[in-house]
């Protein structure tokens, strides 16, 4: 019962943007699993669902796709409650955060040990990463946004 409605969580979530554990308990209902917010919730967190923006600027509900297997859920929830912003810069990442969660987010990139980051420094509310080149910052980019969408 379980498999078959984590799978019929994921069509829900590709079909609708369903923003509030609530909202997909009642789909779960209509599709006749008998589901209470406490399943969903188990639910959510077993199938590694976070929400991200959408089109219109509201949350909804996303599984996390492409984010490394050594990357554990801590570093994972560290990135997406943190991160506001990523840019580049020539050879280096500039990952704006919420104040206080820089470290954090540094402490994540580290864990990853990606190649293409020389290093990272943090402040308050900022990461500061180095790449080899642009094109390796780039990268950088390029993989932490696939882990938040």
């Amino acid at each position: 019962m379980k498999v078959a409605r984590h799978e019929k969580i994921k069509e829900l979530i590709q079909e609708y943007e369903i923003d509030t554990q609530e909202e997909l308990a009642a789909r779960l209902n209509e599709a006749g699993f008998r589901v209470t917010q406490a399943t969903v919730s188990r639910d959510i967190r077993a199938l590694k669902m976070t929400k991200v923006a959408g089109k219109n600027g509201r949350s909804h509900y996303a599984i996390l796709k492409d984010f490394p297997s050594e990357m554990g859920d801590k570093y994972t929830r560290v990135l997406h409650d943190a991160l506001l912003s990523i840019d580049q810069g020539q050879n280096l990442v500039v990952i704006r955060t919420v104040p206080g969660m820089a470290m954090g987010v540094a402490a994540a990139l580290d864990a990853l040990k990606w190649d293409e980051i020389l290093g990272s420094i943090a402040g308050d509310d900022t990461v500061m990463c180095a790449a080899k080149n642009a094109d390796q910052a780039a990268s950088v980019v390029k993989r932490l946004k696939s882990i938040l969408h």
